[in-house]
């Protein structure tokens, strides 16, 4: 079985500059970066990362996660993330492979496992867990990342080695959360609809009985759950959804502050100010000048 040493060289072999990378492998993404970066605000989509080199730091919610080579992350639904590498070097690069979660093929495992009823009660309600990386599962994901350097075989093995990637998480610690992705009145994906309608409404002002209405849920059960889930209250995610947006539009559309905030829904320029310093750590035209000035310390990872 290919060791996390091999597979370093493997992944520095196949992206030799620092950033995010999209591949030709459907869902599958490499990470490298050669020093540490500053915190990260991201919506994080059901995904696992699997960390082959250099260390990571991770805050949802009130939760912090670190986790280093031989773990992984898995996140069960879209939460908002805040991502710090906080171990990397030129000599000893981060090294990360993502691959997002697709639904379907996990609905596809259960029925074929014999387990899309299986009772996951007991399980925890928090969408994301960090677990040690078990050989077998390093080794699917290196033969997945050496399909990139014979693409020919990559419309036909990839799909196969993908599945057995999932197929090791079903038999992980993290079964349940995943399990649950597939389950189509589970906790998760109440929680899950929710946060869909939260996304595409997010400008607007709205009340919690909608969203409620909208999971299928109690006010009460969307309450506990929603936080359970994502370690948030429905609004602090609106909130955090609002200003990560805002933040794109000044960066990417050179908009003003002003006109950002009332595209995101605020009335009210000065308390747009005060959350976004509060959540960024910079006034919006400070923080835009220091990403534009430095944007590696602050790439996607």
């Amino acid at each position: 079985m290919q060791s996390l040493g091999a597979l370093a060289e493997q992944i520095v072999r196949l992206v030799p500059e620092d950033g995010f990378h999209a591949t030709a492998v459907p869902r599958l993404k490499l990470v490298r970066m050669s020093a540490v970066t500053e915190p990260l605000h991201a919506l994080m989509q059901p995904a696992v990362c699997i960390l082959v080199q250099g260390r990571k730091q991770s805050v949802v919610g009130d939760r912090v996660l670190t986790y280093g080579p031989g773990q992984h992350l898995v996140v069960a639904v879209d939460v908002p993330i805040v991502g710090q590498i906080v171990e990397a070097s030129r000599e000893a690069p981060y090294l990360c492979i993502r691959l997002d979660i697709d639904p379907t093929i996990v609905s596809q495992l259960l029925l074929e496992m014999g387990m899309a009823r299986a009772d996951t009660r007991g399980g925890e309600e928090c969408a994301y867990c960090v677990a040690e990386t078990p050989p077998a599962l390093i080794d699917a994901a290196s033969r997945l990342v050496g399909l990139l350097e014979h693409p020919d075989d990559i419309p036909i093995l990839a799909p196969m080695i993908e599945r057995e990637i999932l197929y090791r998480l079903l038999n992980g610690k993290q079964s349940a959360r995943l399990i649950e992705i597939a389950t189509g009145e589970s906790r998760l994906v109440q929680v899950n609809r929710a946060i869909g309608w939260i996304k595409k409404n997010f400008a607007e002002a709205f009340s919690i009985e909608e969203v409620a209405t909208e999971a299928r849920m109690s006010t009460s059960a969307l309450h506990l759950h929603f936080k359970e889930v994502t370690g948030l209250s429905p609004l602090q995610y609106q909130k955090q959804l609002r200003l990560q947006e805002a933040r794109r539009l000044i960066l990417s559309q050179s908009l003003d502050a002003a006109t950002a905030s009332f595209r995101v829904g605020y009335g009210s320029p000065s308390q747009f100010s005060r959350e976004y310093n509060r959540m960024f750590g910079a006034p919006p035209l400070r923080d835009v000048q220091r990403l534009r000035a430095a944007p590696e310390r602050y790439a996607e990872a």
